[in-house]
């Protein structure tokens, strides 16, 4: 393992500078969210267009030269198809086609009145007392607000997406110029690669999963009969991404829907047993033995990051916040005076996941990250010295 970079800074005053800029930062982060966001998201698209890019030359025979546009389209299609899906098959719900919609007043009472005689309660609340002080109007208005920020926002994040891979030529000249020595660059490679191999390592690491759980819990729910199985299906695969919060929305929801269809309880009671039984074994048997050393990082920070990205930037924070974690443990490990934050942030302390001491030479074509970076950086050799 190679030493950090050293930085001189032992003052107190250089402490507090460094406090006033992390919290600067912070409300800049807030403050410019609506411009970051998709720019964020856009630059997350960039780098699974490039993992789908190197799988694509290592397992198919689509010439290299062809993978990259493969690859955009897989990913471009893929994010524009699943807002789609999410937006159309929430809307249905509030249809009449369905069946559903219509039946929420009766069955919320009918439960009302079943739970409330179990407990001894005489006059039990109907559906109208329980939204008598909600704004349903208000409500739903900030509903189609979020269906219509959700679609401009997918929309400037394909723009932000064609413009960062149509600079990616000025890039490397950026890069050179930023790190003229072979070494300096080298060290910079190795970070990018970290960076990479971390998010990539998470999004195959919840993409695996997620199709494991997707497959039990749609034959579960075509057991019990539930209407709309495929679209919870997607839904549970779609917020499998976000740390903690994902696995109640997947283990609650269909249930809760289940009480709304059925009249009886029992299919709501086998969906909610069978998920959460499910949610369970994969994520304390499957998911640890999967993650291995490419995600070190701490359990406690995963949620930490979840509230803090959440907060500043929505949903789309917490998508990309094991992400974000995951590079600013990377980065910050690199220099002296920060890497005991990295070290905090960590599974084990130690802030480089370990690698084999040979790893294989990819197949096919070099990433973006080493065309930037320059062709005359050598190849790695898994080892960090």
């Amino acid at each position: 393992m190679k030493l950090p970079i050293t930085v001189h800074h032992s003052s107190p005053a250089s402490h507090a500078v460094v406090l006033i800029a992390v919290v600067a930062a912070g409300a800049a982060l807030y403050w410019l969210r609506d411009i970051l966001t998709p720019l964020a998201m856009a630059m997350f698209l960039m780098i699974m267009i490039d993992g789908v890019k190197r799988a694509i030359e290592r397992r198919t025979p689509i010439p290299p030269r062809f993978a990259g546009a493969a690859a955009l389209i897989v990913v471009v299609l893929g994010f524009l198809l699943s807002i789609w899906i999410i937006v159309d098959g929430a809307a249905g719900f509030f249809t009449d086609a369905s069946g559903v919609a219509g039946s929420i007043g009766p069955r919320i009472d009918q439960i009302s009145r079943d739970v409330s005689g179990l407990v001894g309660v005489s006059d039990p609340p109907t559906f109208h007392d329980m939204i008598a002080g909600i704004d349903v109007r208000g409500w739903l208005t900030s509903a189609a607000f979020q269906v219509q920020g959700a679609a401009t926002g997918a929309f400037f994040v394909m723009i932000y997406l064609g413009f960062l891979l149509a600079s990616q030529a000025g890039f490397r000249k950026k890069m050179v110029g930023m790190f003229p020595e072979r070494g300096p660059r080298q060290e910079a490679l190795e970070v990018f690669e970290r960076v990479r191999g971390g998010v990539e390592g998470y999004l195959w690491v919840q993409a695996v999963t997620g199709a494991m759980i997707c497959a039990v819990a749609w034959v579960l729910m075509r057991a019990v009969g539930l209407q709309n199985a495929e679209f919870w299906t997607f839904v549970i695969f779609i917020v499998g991404f976000i740390p903690v919060l994902g696995g109640a929305v997947a283990g609650c929801a269909p249930p809760l829907f289940a009480l709304v269809q059925f009249e009886s309880y029992w299919p709501a009671a086998v969906l909610f047993v069978g998920l959460q039984v499910l949610l369970f074994l994969v994520g304390n048997l499957v998911q640890p033995r999967m993650q291995g050393d490419n995600q070190n990082i701490d359990p406690i920070v995963v949620l930490l990051a979840l509230a803090f990205w959440g907060k500043l930037w929505g949903v789309a924070g917490m998508f990309l916040s094991t992400p974000l974690a995951v590079m600013a443990m990377a980065i910050l490990a690199e220099f002296k005076g920060s890497r005991w934050i990295a070290v905090l942030l960590s599974g084990d302390g130690e802030p480089y996941a370990r690698k084999p001491d040979k790893a294989p030479k990819p197949k096919g074509g070099s990433s973006w990250l080493g065309r930037i970076l320059g062709r005359d950086v050598p190849p790695q050799d898994g080892s960090l010295k």
